[in-house]
Order: structure tokens, then C-alpha cells, then sequence
């Protein structure tokens, strides 16, 4: 697989979903709780929880120095919230006693494998957590593999079938242009959603066709 190729599907998914503005935040701490908050749930139960959680809490400090129950407590209708509460708490905390104040805007001192790696060690922060901060925040080009972007990459062949979700990470990363990034990321998870869903992908509307293995497949079964 080449960037060339890659570039081809950038270009062509632009064409259906429009050019992607890449702004980042300069947020990196809200962005870690935001992402945590995303996982297993909707982007719409996730935007409401962190506003739930902002009302409660006025700053950082007060969150992290807070009890487990009453974090939980604030987040409950964007699911798993005792899971979540314990793991932004962790991450908080742990944010503190490294650099001891909770703000990561260091980060961009760091290069991208050191400032992924100094995320990682966080409580339940892995690749695709730190890859978002870095990405939405931060403006480094590092890419987040969410289930969309997983399962249009394998169709496409821009990974093995066999590739792993952390595999893919770095995979992909590899094969994009690093001003790219965003616009792939965005790209692909529009894509995902609106096109090469997980059951029933409207093959024969998609633009991606002459680039996709898993066309010939689609046409062979229709």
C-alpha cells in the first residue's frame, strides 16, 4: 500500500463529505476526559456527561480530589460510570503527582512518541485515548483507530485482516502524511457511518469502489 493510494482515498471521500478544518483545542486535559467519556457510548451521551461533569466540578483540582461515587454520580447517563469516574480520578491524580499540577500542555515540548508514551502511562489511557489528545489538542499528527476507522481500513486493505486494533495504529500512522492525518481520520469514521457500515455497507454507492478488495467480494454475493 502507498501514500499515493492513501491520497487517492482522501481525495475522494472529500469529494462526497466536504474538506476537513483541522483545529485543534489546545485543551489537552478536557480532551482526556472527554475521550474517556466516549468510550462504549454515543458522541451526543458523551457531550452531555462532560457538560454534567463541568457544572459539578469547577476545575480540575476539584474533580480529582473528589469522591469516586460522587464523579459516578455526575456522569451516570452516559453509561459505565463507575468505570469511567475511577479512571478520569486515576488519570487526574496521576497527572498531578508526574508533573505536579494537572495540565498537559508540556506535551508539545515532547515529540510525538515521547508525548504518546507519557500519556500511556497513565490509568487507563492507551493508544487511541492518547492518540485523540494528541491529535485534537495538541495538533500532533497522531491518529486515533476507532471502530469505524478499523473496519473501512481492513476492507480497504490498508491492514491485514489479522492486524490488531493497536497494530493498526501504528500501521496506518505510517502510511499517512502526517497533514493528513485529520482529514483521514474524519474522513474514514464519516465514511463508516454513512457508507461502509458493519452490516449491510452500501457498496454499490460508494465512491471508494475501484480502490476497494471488498467490492469484489460485494459483487461476487450480490
Amino acid at each position: 500500500m502507498t501514500k499515493r493510494h492513501i491520497n487517492r482515498i482522501i481525495t475522494l471521500l472529500t469529494g462526497e463529505y466536504g474538506e476537513q478544518c483541522w483545529q485543534p483545542d489546545h485543551r489537552p486535559v478536557a480532551t482526556l476526559v472527554q475521550t474517556i467519556l466516549s468510550q462504549h457510548t454515543s458522541d451526543i451521551n458523551s457531550h452531555r456527561t462532560f457538560q454534567a461533569l463541568g457544572s459539578v466540578f469547577p476545575d480540575w483540582e476539584d474533580m480529582a480530589d473528589a469522591d469516586v461515587g460522587h464523579i459516578a454520580f455526575s456522569i451516570r447517563g452516559g453509561g459505565l460510570g463507575d468505570i469511567k469516574a475511577k479512571r478520569i480520578k486515576q488519570a487526574l491524580n496521576e497527572i498531578r503527582v508526574k508533573h505536579g499540577k494537572i495540565e498537559l500542555d508540556f506535551l508539545n515540548q515532547l515529540s510525538l512518541d515521547e508525548a504518546r508514551d507519557w500519556l500511556k502511562q497513565l490509568p487507563g489511557v492507551g493508544t487511541k485515548t492518547a492518540n485523540c489528545v494528541l491529535l485534537f489538542s495538541l495538533g500532533k499528527p497522531a491518529l486515533p483507530v476507532d471502530t469505524h476507522i478499523f473496519r473501512v481500513s481492513r476492507r480497504l486493505g490498508l491492514i491485514d485482516d489479522k492486524a490488531s486494533v493497536e497494530k493498526a495504529h501504528t500501521v496506518l500512522e505510517d502510511l499517512v502524511l502526517p497533514e493528513d492525518v485529520y482529514r483521514f481520520h474524519v474522513l474514514m469514521i464519516e465514511h463508516g457511518r454513512k457508507m461502509c457500515k458493519a452490516i449491510r455497507p452500501l457498496c454499490h454507492e460508494c465512491m471508494l469502489q475501484e480502490l476497494c478488495p471488498g467490492y469484489e467480494q460485494f459483487k461476487k454475493v450480490r
